[in-house]
């Protein structure tokens, strides 16, 4: 689950999930991603700069290590949100630049700052992220002192699962080195990039973006996930009446998941996606059938705070519905998938030997007695035996 939203640092966000943490365990979630938990120049906290500081727009330290001692109570893991790409300094150096971190921990000098981004480092080894210095990881004493914040974080702090925040940016053989370092029990890498587009139309084949996510994925030594954005650009033009674009040319799914379903994560929404920032929202009015759709498919599927707790009861109770039954079905990241149709009103699969599902407004039912209705809503249906 991405349990916040871009608002989430304008209230007491520490203490509002601590209250849910029952009901996010109830529901079946395994592991919580936070919102970045250091002090940082922004409140949304993404622009970090004292990182051994917790106490943040979010809430005190206190507050956030109430929340991380009821998720370990409620076995839910917590995820921490690595911002290491860029970081805002504290002082002035060359150039009359902020590229000095003086009188914080890690207190680096210019040479911690790419040269393209006002430092003394060497180049970046990835894009830049504009405005803000950018770290330069082939510095071997910036490399040590982020495994050591990293094991900070892990052993000491309490987070357990890592997302890797704009991983364009630096060498994803940095990730693999951060992750062997500091070992968490699971990591996940945004490495988001525009899909193919002809005009403003999407183009049937994203081979090439699912490509690149798979290369980043490779690149971290396999030890990351990545959230599977090919989907999610494929999914969200395929619910408004374009389903035969959720089979691919070898009939398999078009994302992420159809090629490397284990490390792919699936989602319909971010803070970043959707929220108030609404950079590439999903169609709001096929919420449900994009749920159907990743919540009985392989991968790791997640699901956005605000389709959860904000959209209403009915919505939050089919999505816990539906992780009910992709538990108790035994649907799994690498659960086999058989595509039955997938044309402009129906996309229909049989996932694993024991559930098949269908989404779009054309009728389908699996044939034989041994199926049964599991659940239902508006435009999708899903059965199992």
């Amino acid at each position: 689950m991405q349990a916040f939203n871009w608002e989430s640092s304008k209230c007491d966000w520490w203490r509002n999930l601590e209250g849910k943490v029952p009901d996010i365990a109830r529901a079946g979630f395994t592991s919580a991603w936070l919102p970045p938990a250091t002090h940082s120049f922004s409140p949304d906290g993404y622009t970090p700069q004292n990182l051994y500081s917790l106490n943040s727009s979010y809430g005190s330290e206190h507050q956030l290590k109430a929340l991380l001692q009821k998720m370990k109570q409620y076995q839910v893991r917590a995820m921490a949100d690595i911002v290491i790409n860029h970081r805002v300094g504290t002082t002035q150096g060359r150039g009359g630049m902020y590229n000095r971190y003086d009188g914080i921990p890690l207190s680096w000098d210019e040479r911690a700052v790419t040269s393209c981004t006002g430092g003394l480092g060497n180049r970046s080894t990835g894009d830049n992220f504009d405005g803000f210095p950018n770290i330069d990881h082939t510095q071997d004493f910036v490399r040590k002192d982020i495994v050591g914040w990293l094991r900070w974080l892990r052993n000491n702090v309490g987070f357990q699962d890592f997302r890797f925040d704009f991983a364009r940016g630096y060498s994803p053989k940095f990730v693999r080195e951060y992750i062997e370092g500091a070992k968490p029990v699971f990591s996940v890498g945004e490495y988001w990039d525009s899909c193919s587009y002809h005009g403003s139309s999407l183009d049937y084949n994203q081979d090439s973006h699912r490509q690149r996510i798979i290369n980043w994925i490779d690149g971290t030594g396999q030890l990351s996930t990545a959230f599977d954005f090919t989907t999610k650009g494929i999914l969200q033009e395929a619910v408004k009446g374009d389903f035969w674009r959720l089979r691919d040319s070898q009939g398999k799914p078009p994302g992420v998941m159809g090629w490397w379903p284990s490390r792919a994560v699936t989602f319909l929404d971010n803070h970043d996606t959707g929220s108030t920032q609404a950079h590439w929202p999903f169609p709001s009015n096929h919420i449900m059938e994009g749920y159907a759709y990743i919540l009985t498919h392989p991968g790791i599927p997640s699901v956005f705070y605000d389709h959860f707790y904000d959209w209403g009861n009915s919505i939050h109770e089919q999505i816990v519905k539906l992780i009910d039954i992709r538990k108790r079905q035994g649907i799994h990241s690498r659960s086999s998938v058989r595509i039955a149709d997938a044309k402009q009103n129906l996309y229909s699969a049989f996932i694993g030997d024991k559930l098949c599902m269908k989404i779009g407004d054309a009728s389908w039912c699996p044939s034989g007695r041994e199926w049964t209705l599991a659940t239902s809503g508006h435009r999708y249906a899903v059965w199992h035996k």
